[in-house]
């Protein structure tokens, strides 16, 4: 979930690998369609989906009552402590501040089972995902 089209693209290209579906949208409504639709593993959105300053808040809302099990990580340019507690607690399982290392986007997802380009799926116990995982 990322209304930048570029960010969007490069998050495609980094979660499209064999057996992994990946699903990509640009604004809540699309968000929130998708999540009406399937239930989802891993989770990344932008904190101000859509150009609004609490979309990717109400994408979490939606993400807790449809795909409850999933695995969130949130991508804002605005890491103020109001975002980071709403984020929280909304179910959001890591908050990264743009611009964001795809490695380390990467790593996390592999930490919870989802593979990459970057990290197969059976592999989160790589040096990067092990540092990442003591900071």
């Amino acid at each position: 979930m990322e209304d930048e089209q570029s960010i969007r693209d490069i998050l495609v290209e980094l979660f499209e690998v064999e057996g992994t579906s990946t699903t990509a949208v640009a604004t809540l409504p699309e968000a929130k369609q998708a999540l009406t639709t399937g239930s989802f593993d891993l989770i990344v959105t932008d904190i101000r989906l859509g150009g609004k300053r609490d979309g990717g808040l109400q994408a979490m809302a939606a993400v807790g009552l449809l795909s409850p099990d999933a695995t969130v990580i949130v991508l804002t340019a605005y890491p103020d402590n109001d975002n980071r507690h709403a984020s929280r607690r909304l179910g959001a399982t890591h908050l990264l501040e743009k611009p964001v290392d795809l490695t380390t986007i990467a790593a996390l997802a592999a930490q919870h089972g989802v593979a990459t380009a970057i990290f197969p799926a059976d592999g989160p116990d790589t040096p990067l995902a092990r540092q990442i995982r003591t900071e």
